[in-house]
C-alpha cells in the first residue's frame, strides 16, 4: 500500500487533522489504554501530521512512563491521536486509524503487539 493523505477527526469534529501514512500494517496493542480505547495505530513522523483545527479543544493524558502525550477532545472524549518520540528520539504521532475518513479497519493488515507484558 502506498502512502496517501487522510483526513481525521474526533467525533464532534472540533479536532481535525491530516496525516500521511501508508497503513500497510497497523498495530493493535493489548496494553491497558489501547485495549480499553480500541485503538488501531499507525505511527508517523511529525512531518506527516498537520493539526487543522481544535488545538484549544485538546486535553492530554499521561500514564506509565509518560513518553506518549495521549490527546483527546475535551468535548466528545475521542482519542484520535497521540504525540511522542520514536525509538530514534525523533518526534512522532500515533494515529488512531479508526478516526480516519474512508478507512475500513476490516481491510487492514493488523499486527498484534503485546504491550501488556512490556
Amino acid at each position: 500500500m502506498e502512502s496517501r493523505t487522510y483526513s481525521g477527526s474526533c467525533h464532534c469534529g472540533k479536532v481535525k487533522y491530516e496525516v500521511t501514512s501508508d497503513l500497510s500494517t497497523v498495530i493493535e496493542c493489548n496494553c491497558s489504554i489501547c485495549s480499553r480505547a480500541g485503538y488501531l495505530l499507525s505511527f508517523v513522523p511529525a512531518d506527516n501530521f498537520k493539526l487543522l483545527s481544535g488545538e484549544d479543544s485538546l486535553s492530554s493524558y499521561h500514564f506509565n512512563k509518560n513518553v506518549v502525550d495521549h490527546k483527546f477532545c475535551k468535548n466528545c472524549g475521542v482519542r484520535s491521536f497521540g504525540q511522542g518520540k520514536g525509538r530514534e528520539g525523533k518526534p512522532m504521532y500515533a494515529i488512531n486509524v479508526r478516526c480516519l475518513e474512508g478507512v475500513d479497519p476490516k481491510s487492514l493488515k493488523i499486527k498484534q503487539v503485546d504491550g501488556k507484558s512490556a
